[in-house]
């Protein structure tokens, strides 16, 4: 019998749903690197409450004031998850790259710096000090490292 091999760049549902759920997961570790960076006055407003305050279409205007924190948090996990979905869609060899995960993650922090930002009219971005700058660098290192490192172990 001539059995086909499946193509490696056809990505099931599933893995993708994965890759979503790790995405969440290093979103979630960000939010914890994020709350030592803000209490050490290495940043200021992070920039998920600072697009909600700027840019929000008054879903969280409408949220009660002790609901709005948990709004963040919701929507950060969420923008975490599509960027996890995102990297399940990307070749295996490349995922598996020690370097690749946190490159990613950079990528993902130039892409929202340089691209989402200015797009957003988040002119505050430009002010930002150096210190700060590197410590958000630093989480989204943290983001990328979690999502390559919570791949799929082989089923024994």
């Amino acid at each position: 019998m001539n059995e086909e091999k499946p193509d490696p760049t056809d990505r099931s549902p599933v893995e993708i749903a994965h890759g979503a759920l790790k995405g969440t997961i290093a979103a979630m570790a960000m939010t914890g690197m994020r709350a030592f960076t803000i209490s050490t006055g290495l940043v200021g407003e992070p920039p998920p409450r600072k697009i909600l305050r700027q840019k929000s279409s008054g879903l969280f205007r409408i949220a009660p004031k002790k609901k709005r924190r948990t709004v963040q948090e919701l929507m950060h996990w969420a923008y975490g998850a599509s960027g996890g979905a995102l990297f399940a869609t990307l070749p295996d060899d490349l995922k598996k790259k020690p370097w690749f995960g946190p490159l990613y993650g950079f990528a993902m922090w130039m892409g929202f710096e340089f691209v989402q930002a200015p797009l957003m009219g988040l002119d505050e971005n430009k002010k930002r000090r150096p210190l700060e700058r590197g410590a958000l660098i630093v989480d989204h290192l943290l983001y990328g490292l979690v999502l390559s490192e919570t791949r799929r172990r082989p089923r024994t």
